[in-house]
């Protein structure tokens, strides 16, 4: 039986890799088996609402970068996008924005040195495509009751807490 958990033994874990278990917080190894399987779902999910909202050749980033770009009606230039999305290499982002200016979704304008980009009001027609999609294929699974987004709330709170450990432990890494 674990010691932190002793309702369960280490064969009962859910992992992915149990030489990476460590006695210190086998709930981590369990934690990241979850963000594994979590964020390739939401990348299916994310390729395949867009898809019933009319494009069907975007990647998971193509649409994150669409949504982000259409958040709140404001231009945005590609290191910003970059940073809010935590995506460290800028050509990924920057070939999604290609992409998606060539599919007449976003358009940049530059001013000065720098390029800002705004979504087009194809671009935005679409986005609203996906959030009816959204709206009734994945907000049925919810209840929307208190105690329920609490806990939302609570796991999107320690999932950014996480990132920021993981980005931390990435410097480490990188001159260990």
């Amino acid at each position: 039986m674990s010691a932190k958990n002793p309702s369960l033994t280490p064969e009962q874990r859910i992992v992915s890799s149990s030489h990476l278990v460590s006695e210190k917080s086998p709930e981590l190894s369990e934690f990241e088996f979850g963000l594994i399987i979590a964020a390739h779902a939401f990348n299916r999910w994310l390729i395949r609402c867009m898809g019933a909202a009319g494009v069907k050749d975007m990647t998971a980033t193509d649409v994150l970068v669409l949504h982000h770009i259409n958040h709140k009606g404001t231009e945005k230039r590609l290191a910003d996008i970059c940073f809010v999305l935590n995506i460290e290499d800028t050509h990924v982002v920057s070939y999604s924005l290609k992409k998606l200016a060539a599919a007449g979704l976003v358009e940049g304008g530059k001013r000065g040195k720098e390029v800002f980009f705004a979504t087009t009001a194809a671009g935005r027609d679409l986005c609203m495509k996906y959030r009816a999609v959204r709206e009734a294929c994945l907000m049925p699974g919810f209840s929307g009751e208190t105690e329920e987004n609490r806990r939302l709330a609570e796991m999107a709170r320690t999932m950014r807490t996480l990132s920021g450990r993981y980005d931390q432990a990435a410097r480490a890494a990188t001159s260990y």
